[in-house]
């Protein structure tokens, strides 16, 4: 996923360590071995235990098997608090997609899991059946954009009530009455919303982009490929204010930002056609970078 884009943005140099915050199958990482010498260092983050089999033979290699929330900590604990770049590609990898169990995709019957990291508690399935209809209606609406998220929700509490809703193949016969629009487009949405709320996606990237500028040697790049309107519009505000809020630009004075970041790109960098054309989900890939100062 705009491969040749990021290494670009990440400017890597043969000797310096790098994080790739998403392993996945490793895609990324291969390609930013290749342009690391022998002093280089790369160290990958990946909450999903499925990923350790992608890890390559190399002692350049560290893989840190937890969420990249926790960047900060294990960097330290690996000998590496600074680092010369990172990368994140964030959403669900091809992997878990394809993988029927673990009841990502609308495409399999499997149950209603959705959790990144195994060791975690609550499930997909869980959500549908605890969450009370003002709670589901809020992550259906901001997570998912489901145009009906409202009569979805409350459907949604009406039917668990006599209805079992674990699996991939029961909640869809169970809410059919309710789809609006392309059945598949509708349910791909449904289950956005549903991971980003299992695996907390919002609150890790928030952690993540916290530790950015303590992380990042000067000149180090941050690279992030986003894919839901809400996470661009984190990662925009933080790079460009170094906070989370965004800043109101005043008429008549000037406000300077203490920002130790620097817009690389002002505008998100999206796939090309031919990218688009080959891989279909690359369309809603949006990726920026940052430079610390």
């Amino acid at each position: 996923m705009l491969l040749s884009e990021v290494l670009e943005g990440l400017a890597i140099r043969p000797e310096g360590t790098y994080v790739d915050c998403t392993f996945g199958g490793g895609g990324h990482s291969s390609h930013i071995l290749k342009a690391l010498g022998p002093k280089g260092r790369l160290l990958v983050f990946d909450q999903d235990a499925d990923a350790a089999r992608n890890v390559p033979d190399d002692p350049r290699v560290t893989f840190v098997p937890h969420n990249f929330r926790h960047l900060k900590r294990f960097l330290q604990l690996h000998g590496a608090p600074v680092v010369d770049g990172l990368l994140a590609d964030l959403g669900v990898s091809s992997h878990q997609f394809d993988e029927a169990g673990r009841g990502f995709s609308t495409r399999f019957e499997a149950k209603l899991d959705m959790r990144m990291d195994q060791r975690q508690g609550k499930t997909a399935a869980d959500i549908l059946q605890t969450y009370s209809e003002g709670e589901l209606h809020k992550l259906l609406e901001q997570y998912g954009e489901v145009t009906n998220s409202k009569t979805l929700a409350r459907t949604i509490v009406e039917v668990r009530k006599t209805t079992a809703m674990d699996t991939t193949l029961a909640f869809r016969n169970a809410v059919s009455s309710v789809v609006k629009g392309n059945p598949n487009k509708y349910f791909a949405q449904v289950f956005q919303a549903l991971r980003i709320e299992v695996n907390d996606e919002m609150g890790a990237l928030k952690e993540l982009l916290e530790a950015v500028p303590a992380v990042l040697a000067p000149g180090g790049r941050a690279a992030i490929i986003t894919f839901h309107s809400l996470e661009d519009r984190l990662v925009k505000v933080f790079f460009r204010n170094g906070t989370f809020e965004a800043e109101e630009e005043h008429p008549f004075e000037s406000r300077k930002r203490d920002n130790p970041l620097r817009l690389v790109n002002k505008k998100p960098i999206e796939a090309t056609a031919e990218e688009q054309k080959r891989n279909p989900r690359s369309r809603s890939a949006k990726l920026r970078v940052a430079e610390k100062l």
